[in-house]
């Protein structure tokens, strides 16, 4: 019996449906057993690798291009370090030099208010006197200069008996000075100098005075300021020391200390401030332990904090006038005696 047209395709279909069906089942199976894999302790191990993997490579991938751009942020601070480390003195709170200047002078007149008897520490009557002493204070105090001039000058009281004298009885005088045989040749040659070429007269001009034998500027400085009244700037171990610390310059050598310190004081200032800066580092701003606390210009002081900032700490390190104890002058000016200062002992007393 013949099928009919529509039986035909209906059978025609039916083979087709029926090979579809398994293939719908297989991909669905493969599906879940993909599934079931991804779903698997393994493969999520594999896939944590693979992850951990990728985030390696992009970490490492990342220092290139830090590389590239972190340098020139990081290099510019070191620029700029070492750029400061050529300059100085490094300006204190940005100051100008017109503020320099004015805080100088005002430091001076504040000392000038502390120390109104300041005056050099050496006992003299004439200038033969104080060049002498001068000389002899090199590498010791004026205290012990001033306990063994009065036997010098005693025996031998002009440059002509100083010049003509023995020098192994000066040497004997001189011995608790220090270096007392150099010291010895110095005064001598230094007085016969003198009398050769001076006529036995200390001259009152720098350029004769630094001729002398064991003479330099600061000891020339020291005779023309206070025997002959010209204007001079003593740059003793104290004066240098205070005047960095208070950054009016950087300088080390003494003769560009004295012409950097010139220049902030007017010329008549100049022998006073020796004796003011002197008279403070001696007495309060020392060398190893400066009393700041007790510092009267401790606003001032870029250097404030070096030392002892507890007032009642730092009142114990004063000396001399300041701490209540005697001076190193045997015969100190009246003026000094007047503000409660006392006269030192002389050699060989208690």
């Amino acid at each position: 019996m013949r099928k009919s047209a529509a039986t035909r395709a209906a059978a025609k279909d039916t083979p087709a449906s029926g090979k579809a069906a398994p293939a719908k089942r297989t991909a669905a199976k493969k599906a879940t057993a993909a599934q079931k894999t991804a779903a698997s302790p393994a493969a999520k191990r594999t896939t944590a690798r693979k992850t951990a993997g990728g985030a390696a490579l992009v970490k490492k991938a990342r220092p290139p291009r830090k590389v590239t751009v972190a340098p020139e942020a990081a290099t510019a601070p070191v620029k700029q370090v070492s750029a400061e480390r050529t300059v100085a003195p490094k300006p204190w709170k940005n100051e100008s030099h017109t503020a320099l200047v004015r805080r100088a002078r005002r430091i001076d007149r504040e000392l000038a208010t502390v120390y109104p008897y300041a005056h050099p520490e050496l006992d003299f009557e004439n200038p033969f006197q104080l060049l002498v002493a001068t000389v002899l204070s090199a590498q010791t105090t004026d205290l012990r200069v001033n306990q063994t001039t009065p036997a010098l000058f005693a025996a031998y009281p002009t440059p002509e008996d100083l010049a003509a004298a023995n020098p192994e009885e000066v040497e004997e005088i001189l011995r608790p000075t220090g270096f007392f045989r150099a010291k010895t040749k110095s005064v001598m040659g230094l007085s016969k100098a003198l009398v050769e070429e001076f006529g036995g007269e200390v001259p009152g001009r720098l350029e004769d005075l630094v001729k002398l034998p064991g003479v330099g500027r600061k000891t020339a400085f020291v005779v023309l300021g206070n025997a002959f009244g010209r204007p001079g700037i003593t740059v003793d171990t104290h004066f240098q020391r205070l005047v960095r610390r208070w950054r009016w310059t950087d300088e080390t050598d003494p003769d560009k200390i004295e012409a950097a310190v010139g220049a902030l004081f007017p010329k008549s200032d100049w022998t006073m401030l020796s004796h003011h800066v002197i008279f403070h580092g001696r007495r309060i701003c020392h060398a190893r332990k400066p009393a700041c606390g007790a510092c009267p210009i401790a606003p001032l002081c870029p250097a404030y904090g070096e030392g002892e900032t507890d007032p009642e700490k730092a009142r114990k390190l004063l000396k001399y006038e300041k701490g209540g104890f005697p001076g190193q002058r045997l015969k100190p000016p009246q003026a000094y005696l007047d503000a409660g200062g006392r006269p030192a002992p002389p050699l060989g007393a208690g």
